[in-house]
């Protein structure tokens, strides 16, 4: 009778025991920001790529999972205001549009000096993550805005020219109003009477539609998602070259307080993150030129010699750039030797050699 209630009771303590989890997961909350809409191709992405890839890669040791809170198109902050945002901790994880931010994040702007050379997001986006990784400025101007720097993304296939009017040549863009968003405004400065008025991607619509521009700056996939056919229905293609304008980024406070092995996982997706945009990017391109005409665009190819006389009219920006970053101690020129270096390696000698003097 003993040895069966000491069997008994055996037997209970094993049941309790293996309806105890061997550990509690614990659950760590992200607050993830960005100023433009769901529907833009990084913020699409990043809920349907980035946030399921994490959870995929904790869910292998079942030691922490995260909650997410995601708010997007201006509920926190506005397209410009991502990088104060993480700053200021209004979000834990923010994707910052680095176009908007040339005085705090110079260095973001090594492929935007250099126009004409690469019209493919995979090979940029690689090459200036590879610098980021392997140069120390990148990443201590994100530290100065109390933010650590996980990896590059570049979300245009290659910057093109739409505009109200039909438009054949370079020539038709002398006297005209061209919508841009930072560095490439620069790109205009060759062109006799051009004016470079910056506006963000979701301004564009509205400036071409109310006649603020003639033309504007941006790339198909684009055009296709904010409807720019509507307004602009000439694409001019010049293949001005990809450029990297988003970065994923951690709030410093945020990110100190993470387990080493989320801080891991979230280093390794947003390397994933960057390769699997700039492929869509690149996959979406053809398809969305196609939209474009459908939605009743026209598209022109600009010729050759318009486009080496484009690249040898504008200033030395990248020269003028590196020198900068030099002057502050950021191996600016070391950055733009390696950068054009990795990009001629991926096949991309470019139209123009942006490592001489800082002369046209």
């Amino acid at each position: 009778m003993k040895q069966a209630l000491k069997n008994a009771g055996l037997g209970v303590a094993l049941a309790a025991l293996t309806a105890i989890p061997a550990f509690a997961t614990e659950t760590i909350k992200a607050t993830v920001i960005d100023g433009y809409p769901a529907r833009a191709l990084w913020v699409k992405e990043f809920t349907d790529f980035f946030i399921p890839a994490v959870d995929k890669k904790l869910a292998e040791t079942g030691n922490y999972k995260m909650e997410w809170q995601e708010s997007y198109g201006g509920s926190i902050v506005k397209p410009k205001g991502v990088l104060e945002g993480v700053k200021l901790g209004l979000g834990d994880i923010g994707i910052v549009t680095t176009i908007f931010h040339s005085s705090k994040l110079p260095s973001q702007a090594i492929s935007a000096v250099t126009p004409f050379v690469a019209p493919d997001a995979r090979a940029v986006a690689k090459a200036v993550d590879e610098i980021a990784k392997e140069y120390p400025t990148m990443q201590a101007e994100f530290a100065k805005q109390n933010q650590v720097y996980l990896a590059t993304g570049v979300v245009l296939d290659t910057y093109q020219v739409f505009s109200k009017e039909p438009i054949n040549s370079l020539s038709d863009l002398e006297g005209q109003k061209v919508a841009g968003a930072g560095m490439n405004l620069r790109y205009l400065e060759g062109i006799d009477g051009a004016a470079g008025v910056r506006g963000g991607l979701t301004d564009f619509y509205n400036m071409l539609q109310t006649g603020l521009v003639d033309h504007a700056m941006l790339w198909p996939e684009a055009a296709k998602t904010f409807k720019i056919a509507e307004v602009a229905p000439y694409m001019l293609k010049a293949d001005l070259g990809a450029v990297n304008s988003k970065t994923i980024t951690v709030n410093k406070d945020y990110w100190d307080g993470l387990p080493e092995e989320v801080q891991g996982v979230l280093q390794v997706v947003a390397v994933e993150y960057r390769d699997h945009v700039a492929g869509i990017a690149m996959d979406r391109a053809a398809e969305s030129r196609d939209a474009y005409v459908a939605a009743g665009g026209t598209i022109v190819d600009m010729s050759p010699a318009d486009r080496e006389a484009w690249a040898a009219a504008i200033p030395n920006i990248a020269s003028e750039w590196a020198a900068g970053l030099d002057g502050t101690g950021g191996q600016g020129s070391e950055m733009l030797g390696a950068y054009l270096g990795k990009l001629k390696a991926a096949g991309y000698d470019g139209v123009r050699d942006w490592s001489g003097s800082a002369t046209n």
